[in-house]
């Protein structure tokens, strides 16, 4: 009995991390896609490993995911050379460069764990299509990082 209860407990507490992942809405600004992107890379395993990479995945726009490949590819990818720098960073700031009613590109910095700072282009776009997806902000390009030097 104490193990169907303990394993009870793990299915309830484990549904209730995923549960937290937010969902692409079409009331979600798409600033607010940014943030909730880089919110959770900052604290990628919170509640689990590799959360923060999953939200991201949420919010990226279909055609990105088809050129990134499956979710399993997009965790290697950011966990590699080109954006590992996003994992767990210290800070960020999110300004925006330009936008539309379709498309809204924005200067990302971010502070590393290492004290670096680096600095990306992110861009969103209005998902047109029809679907669960329609009228949401979702992220379509994330340049290579621009490292702008220690905050030592």
């Amino acid at each position: 009995m104490k193990k169907i209860i303990s394993l009870l407990i793990l299915l309830i507490l484990t549904n209730y991390s995923y549960a937290e992942l937010k969902n692409p809405n079409k009331n979600i600004s798409p600033k607010e896609v940014v943030k909730i992107q880089l919110s959770g890379l900052q604290k990628n395993d919170l509640n689990y490993k590799d959360r923060g990479i999953e939200q991201t995945w949420i919010f990226a726009h279909p055609n990105n995911k088809r050129m990134t490949g499956p979710l399993n590819n997009f965790k290697r990818m950011i966990k590699g050379a080109s954006y590992q720098m996003m994992i767990n960073h210290l800070s960020h700031t999110i300004t925006e460069l330009g936008s539309s009613d379709k498309w809204a590109q924005f200067e990302v910095i971010i502070l590393d764990k290492d004290k670096i700072y680096h600095k990306f282009n992110w861009q969103v776009e209005k998902y047109t299509e029809d679907g669960d997806l329609k009228d949401c902000w979702l992220t379509t390009m994330v340049s290579s990082p621009i490292p702008l030097g220690s905050s030592i």
